[in-house]
């Protein structure tokens, strides 16, 4: 199971970042956690089963035998409630959504009824067959779970059995390949995989040409940080090193969603990814009975907005609770984040994750500060000088040559 954040709708083309520019106010529309309309994203969490037993999934995922809580006629019922509003995109999450057989009957049949398809796998159920019905399907991408190397992936992501499911990804994914559906890798960081940044990167960029990282924070029953959470100080190294390597070699070929969206943060531009936005509240959870909550994190009777059957997404997502949700973002951050320089870029990250506290003792301050920090100070001048390319209607991608002929000034302290 995903949060949002792991959201990106639709596959990157290297042009389009030659287009990132202030003058157009915006990043292509397909870059961020809107349909084009603006309409809010969708995550539907339509079932708890799953074929794994993955050691960092907060979920609590039944096991992939079973029966689904609502059937194909229901579901596709609740898809006819959905599409009353407009056209949302509308990403099917779960547990594993492959363990339902009907998955790519239902998908199609979302798109028919206007909605953008998205659909968020751990690989390993995909088929030749289950395959080309995806290709048939018309989704707008699948989203590949994968935590880098076969011993990083295998170090967290085991079946319900203890074994691991590295090589089965890895044929899903050239299954995708080989009858071009469209698919993104999306990758969790955890206390294990952070401390081999470069083979994280390399073995994931050989594969697609976006790559997005979600660090792994959870906690246990008692509040304490779970041991799987990555730490905020290796957490900045992991995003300074995997920067110094797309800086030089990659910009306008491999997508990092952390990196583009701190790029547009730097331009004054929407970012892709919800946790760096100064407001959240865009991107709403429905679990499988139509109960509609304000985020995947945040799935907890005092935040849910109402049912889909008796309350239009419309009405839910922008209510005046809602609104007030996605605002206390920005409006409930300690002194600290507002005094700090990089706010604009950070913007607290995501509110789950805001139990530390700061140096006064105010609470608030989130968990992965120390870890963000250091990659905005790593990261400012390279992100300064492609902002001036993009002034000047440039290419932030000239920012290679500019490092290969040492014609950048930057200094470190």
């Amino acid at each position: 199971m995903i949060g949002i954040s792991k959201l990106y709708c639709g596959q990157v083309e290297p042009s389009d970042a030659l287009r990132y520019g202030r003058r157009s106010g915006a990043l292509p529309s397909h870059l961020l956690q809107f349909s084009e309309d603006k309409k809010p994203v969708l995550v539907w969490n339509m079932t708890r089963r799953c074929n794994l037993k993955c050691v960092h999934c907060y979920a609590q995922a039944e096991g992939e035998k079973g029966e689904d809580p609502i059937s194909t006629a229901q579901a596709k019922a609740m898809i006819d409630d959905l599409a009353r509003f407009g056209a949302p995109v509308l990403l099917f999450s779960g547990g594993e959504p492959l363990v339902r057989r009907d998955l790519p009957e239902l998908a199609r049949y979302a798109t028919s009824q206007g909605m953008r398809a998205v659909i968020s796998t751990n690989g390993t159920l995909i088929s030749k067959q289950k395959a080309k019905e995806l290709k048939a399907v018309g989704l707008s991408y699948v989203g590949i779970s994968l935590d880098g190397t076969r011993e990083l992936h295998d170090s967290y992501r085991k079946n319900a059995e203890g074994k691991p499911s590295f090589d089965e990804v890895i044929r899903g994914v050239e299954l995708l390949k080989k009858h071009e559906v469209e698919f993104n890798i999306m990758a969790t960081v955890n206390e294990c995989n952070v401390n081999f940044p470069a083979e994280f990167y390399s073995s994931l960029k050989e594969l697609s040409s976006f790559v997005q990282f979600t660090p792994v924070v959870e906690r246990t029953a008692r509040g304490d940080v779970a041991t799987w959470s990555v730490p905020p100080e290796k957490w900045g190294k992991f995003l300074c090193t995997i920067f110094d390597e797309w800086v030089r070699h990659d910009v306008g070929k491999i997508f990092v969603q952390y990196f583009d969206s701190t790029l547009a943060n730097w331009v004054d531009a929407p970012p892709s990814v919800c946790t760096l936005a100064r407001t959240c509240g865009h991107a709403g959870v429905m679990e499988f009975n139509g109960d509609v909550y304000s985020c995947d994190h945040f799935v907890f009777p005092e935040h849910r907005l109402g049912n889909i059957h008796s309350r239009t997404l419309t009405a839910m997502m922008y209510s005046e609770r809602q609104l007030q949700f996605g605002k206390n973002k920005h409006d409930a951050l300690p002194k600290q984040c507002h005094a700090c320089r990089f706010l604009f870029a950070c913007n607290g990250e995501c509110p789950k994750n805001r139990f530390a506290k700061t140096q006064n003792g105010e609470e608030g301050l989130n968990y992965l500060c120390q870890g963000y920090y250091a990659f905005f100070e790593h990261a400012a001048p390279y992100m300064e000088s492609m902002k001036k390319e993009l002034e000047a209607e440039r290419p932030p991608a000239n920012i290679m040559q500019m490092l290969r002929k040492n014609e950048l000034n930057i200094h470190r302290q």
